[in-house]
C-alpha cells in the first residue's frame, strides 16, 4: 500500500426522486441514499465499508462505478474527475474499475457458456482479437481463480454457488484492472466456500497489486480482508479507522453496538461483554433525523446530538469519527471484549 489516493471522493451525494401521479409527475420527496460522504483509497489498500442494509453501501459503489450519476459531490480517480467523464469516454474508465456482484447465479448470462462470459470484456474492449489467443487468456483466467480451464465451454447452471463467484472474479480480472468493488461477494454463498473466495481475493490482491473495496455487513469479513474500515450509517460515514483500531478501540457508539453483535466463541470472553441492544429502528431515508442521524437510537445522545451535526474528527486513538460524546478506552473495551478475530 503506497501513501498515494487511488480513489478521492469528497461530500458524495446520491438522492433517488419520489414522484407522485401518473402523467403529469411530480417530485414529493427525496430517498437520501448517500449524503455527504468523504474517504480516501490508498493504491493497493483494501478498505471495507460496512452497515446495516438500507445504509448507503451499495450506492456508493454504484457511485464510484458510475453506473449511477452523483447528485452531487466529487469522485477523483488518478486525479480525474470521474463525474465529469462523458459518456462516449467511458471505456477507458471501465478498463480500471471493475465490480464483482453478490449473486453469482444473477450476475451470469445463463445462455453463455463460461468462455464466452469471461472473454466478453476482450471483446467489447478490442483485446485479443484472435479466438486461439482469446482463448488462452481466457484458460489462464480459469486457472488463475481455481477453475478447471477445460470447463471453458461449460454453461454457468452446470457449476456450484462458488464456482459461479470464481467466474465472476475471473470475468472482473480480465482487464487487468486497478481498483475492484466487491459487493457483499460471499453473503449469498455457504459459510465454508465464503473462506475459500475471501482467500482467493486476498492472495489476487496481493499477487497483482490490487486496490480492494468490499462491501460487507459481516464484521468478522471485513476484519480478516480489510487494512481500513469504514462504518455507514443512513447514508453517512460515521467512523472510519485501520482494522485493528476499529476492531479494538471503536469509538462511535453504533460502531460499539455493532461490534458487540459480533458472535464470541469463548463463553468467558463473551460473559465479560456488555451488549449494547439498540432501541427503535432505523429512521426513514426520505426523511432522516436532523443534525445527528444516529441520535434517536444512541444511548449517549444530549441536547447537542439534536442540534449540531457532528463532522468527522480524530479521535483519541486513531479513529475518525463523527460523534459528539466518543466511546471511552472503557465503553468501547466493555463492548469489544477481545482483541482476537473472531
Amino acid at each position: 500500500m503506497s501513501g498515494e489516493p487511488l480513489v478521492e471522493v469528497r461530500d458524495l451525494v446520491k438522492h433517488f426522486p419520489i414522484n407522485r401521479g401518473i402523467i403529469l409527475q411530480k417530485q414529493v420527496g427525496a430517498v437520501h441514499a448517500v449524503d455527504g460522504v468523504s474517504f480516501d483509497v490508498m493504491r493497493g489498500e483494501s478498505l471495507g465499508i460496512v452497515g446495516e442494509t438500507g445504509c448507503g453501501k451499495s450506492t456508493t459503489a454504484r457511485l464510484l462505478m458510475r453506473l449511477l450519476d452523483p447528485t452531487s459531490g466529487v469522485i477523483r480517480f488518478e486525479g480525474k474527475d470521474v463525474a465529469k467523464i462523458p459518456r462516449r469516454a467511458f471505456k477507458p474508465f471501465r478498463r480500471e474499475i471493475q465490480m464483482i456482484f453478490q449473486d453469482p447465479y444473477s450476475s451470469l448470462n445463463p445462455r453463455k457458456t463460461v468462455g464466452a462470459i469471461i472473454a466478453e470484456p476482450f471483446a467489447i474492449h478490442g483485446l485479443n482479437k484472435g479466438k486461439g489467443e482469446r482463448r488462452r487468456a481466457v484458460q489462464e483466467l480459469m486457472d488463475l481463480v481455481g477453475l478447471n480451464p477445460e470447463h471453458y465451454n461449460r454453461y454457468p447452471h452446470e457449476f456450484s454457488g462458488g464456482q459461479r463467484q470464481r467466474i465472476g472474479v475471473a470475468r472482473a480480472l480480465a482487464l487487468q484492472p486497478k481498483m475492484i468493488i466487491a459487493d457483499e461477494p460471499v453473503s449469498a454463498l455457504d459459510v465454508s466456500i465464503q473462506a475459500q473466495i475471501l482467500n482467493l481475493l486476498r492472495d489476487l490482491q496481493r499477487d497483482l497489486g490490487l486496490t480492494l473495496i468490499l462491501i460487507a455487513h459481516d464484521l468478522s469479513v471485513v476484519r480478516h480482508m480489510c487494512d481500513r474500515v469504514a462504518v455507514m450509517y443512513l447514508g453517512k460515514i460515521v467512523e472510519i479507522a485501520d482494522s485493528d483500531t476499529l476492531y479494538r478501540h471503536p469509538r462511535h457508539p453504533y460502531t460499539g453496538a455493532l461490534l458487540s453483535a459480533v458472535p464470541v466463541p469463548d463463553p468467558e470472553l463473551a460473559s465479560r461483554r456488555r451488549r449494547q441492544v439498540l432501541g427503535g429502528d432505523v429512521p426513514s431515508p426520505t426523511n432522516p433525523p436532523p443534525a445527528c442521524r444516529f441520535h434517536p437510537r444512541c444511548p449517549k445522545a444530549q441536547d447537542l446530538c439534536h442540534q449540531q451535526e457532528p463532522l468527522l474528527e480524530q479521535k483519541p486513538g486513531g479513529s475518525v469519527a463523527a460523534c459528539h460524546f466518543p466511546l471511552s478506552d472503557a465503553e468501547a473495551a466493555e463492548r469489544v471484549a477481545t482483541a482476537e478475530p473472531v
